[in-house]
């Protein structure tokens, strides 16, 4: 193919789909579009795929492309904001990842002082389970740590179901005392726990 100049190879382009004459165009602003987008992203990779992206689009809308100016002050701007639309989107990825590792370690923090928490709770807890008069804390344990009903407990310890109910609401009664400006705490911990 005899030189043509750009105005010349994009009328071919455009006109005659000839694929000789985007070759020709192609070879001829590759290394310099390359070169471009390398020393305004930093990466290599990031470059070729701009120049790639370029191509293929005015390959894709050559019918539609009117030129204003010269085929090289038009491939320049494409390539420009294709470098923008990468910087921007890098941006918006760098940005992401420092509010999730910002996030995660500021949810590690909170973990930390909620499982302290959890474990001073579960601590006063058992203690005040532990210091349940005996007949209490047994019915209490059983309904509780053993799954048993009301009735179950009832006959294991041979007495009636209502003297069962009056131990787990003393019991009860006496945690909630106890334990009430923590529960919510306690609840908040169990909870993260067992997700």
């Amino acid at each position: 193919m005899r030189p043509y100049d750009d105005s010349e190879l994009f009328r071919l382009v455009r006109e005659e789909d000839s694929s000789a004459a985007f070759e020709a165009l192609y070879n001829r602003y590759w290394d310099k579009l390359l070169l471009q987008a390398k020393l305004k992203t930093g990466s290599e990779e990031d470059a070729e795929e701009i120049v790639q992206h370029v191509f293929m689009n005015i390959w894709k809308t050559r019918k539609n492309i009117h030129l204003r100016h010269s085929f090289h002050t038009y491939i320049a701007s494409c390539v420009k904001y294709e470098i923008m639309a990468v910087l921007v989107k890098q941006k918006k990825q760098q940005a992401a990842y420092h509010s999730f590792y910002d996030n995660v370690a500021g949810r590690e923090d909170n973990y930390t002082a909620e499982w302290v928490d959890y474990e001073s709770t579960r601590r006063q807890l058992e203690d005040t389970i532990r210091n349940l008069p005996d007949k209490c804390r047994l019915v209490f344990r059983l309904s509780r740590e053993h799954g048993f009903s009301e009735k179950q407990i009832a006959e294991k310890l041979s007495i009636s179901p209502k003297t069962v109910q009056a131990h787990m609401t003393r019991a009860l009664k006496l945690l909630r005392t106890i334990l009430q400006h923590r529960l919510f705490f306690f609840l908040k911990a169990l909870l993260l726990i067992q997700q």
